[in-house]
């Protein structure tokens, strides 16, 4: 099965109440881990790279690593950039393969965001590439993305129905309380994700698909391992994946999940380096974290997603 866009995805994914994870990828194991866990619980899925992932591992060794994927795992993957911060970026990853992109103009006034993703999709429609983008601003610290609490600010629904006609996007990324990376919240304050915005998003866009960025949990096991093996990183608290499971069941088609997959790796690296201090192979400590990685995406299938099956 080749390369897909996401329409059709999202399309089923909109009338049965389910999201699609949308992982980053970083190399080898992370494609690997995750598309392990879709093939065996007959998922579809979008392998999605940041600027700095392309930056670290290469525009093309990652999208071989995915061209590999396709041949080993039968059912629908999407290649998308994450975040992508220009038109050029954008086309790039269009020529080179890409079959959905994400243009990020929400550090724009509303109609340069306007313009821009205008712009984007303009350009990768006649190639049967999608297009997303992003209203409101997240908070939080991830790869090339930093916004600080201060300058976050929630989607406004009275925008949705304006900006989605006058760029023709196939999907908005929306802020209703998530928030990138690994420090979402502090120990006392209670993560709530904003429902009335979602229902009001959903009601001015029927059948539309809306995506959640920032939606890793920061499970504690994860957290610990790291701290318990040399790590020195602070409480910090995630979003509830029953809430993220809501989400998924109303108008959220997609959800972006990276922090959790580099703390189920990085954690279980430490742990198995500080018990076999002797080891040096890289496939010794990187196959159990590529395990790591199955094993949490086949949780995120399960508990959080709802996609299992839905090949």
């Amino acid at each position: 099965m080749p390369l897909v866009n996401t329409r059709e995805m999202f399309k089923k994914a909109y009338e049965g109440n389910y999201a699609i994870g949308a992982f980053n990828v970083n190399n080898m194991e992370i494609v690997q881990g995750i598309t392990k866990a879709c093939k065996e619980l007959n998922a579809p899925v979008i392998l999605q790279v940041s600027a700095g992932a392309r930056k670290y591992a290469n525009h093309t060794y990652l999208t071989k690593l995915v061209e590999a994927a396709v041949i080993e795992t039968p059912v629908p993957i999407a290649l998308h950039l994450d975040h992508g911060d220009s038109f050029e970026l954008c086309k790039s990853c269009i020529d080179g393969g890409f079959t959905s992109v994400m243009i990020d103009g929400s550090s724009l006034d509303y109609e340069d965001n306007i313009s821009l993703a205008k712009k984007v999709v303009e350009y990768a429609h006649p190639r049967n590439v999608t297009v997303e983008a992003e209203l409101g601003k997240l908070a939080g610290i991830e790869d090339d993305v930093n916004v600080s609490a201060e300058e976050a600010s929630y989607t406004n629904p009275a925008q949705v129905e304006d900006f989605v006609s006058r760029t023709g996007v196939d999907s908005l990324a929306i802020a209703i309380g998530t928030s990138h990376g690994a420090y979402k919240f502090k120990p006392g304050q209670k993560p709530q994700l904003k429902f009335d915005i979602l229902k009001e998003v959903e009601r001015r866009l029927p059948n539309f698909p809306i995506v959640l960025h920032g939606a890793s949990s920061v499970i504690p096991e994860f957290v610990d391992m790291i701290n318990a093996n040399g790590g020195q990183m602070p409480d910090a608290i995630g979003i509830p994946e029953d809430m993220l499971r809501e989400a998924a069941k109303m108008a959220v088609c997609k959800i972006n999940i990276d922090s959790d997959l580099r703390l189920a790796m990085t954690g279980t690296i430490r742990k198995y380096l500080a018990e076999n201090p002797s080891h040096f192979d890289p496939r010794q400590y990187l196959a159990p974290a590529r395990e790591a990685i199955y094993n949490m995406v086949c949780h995120k299938i399960n508990k959080v997603l709802g996609c299992k099956d839905k090949a």
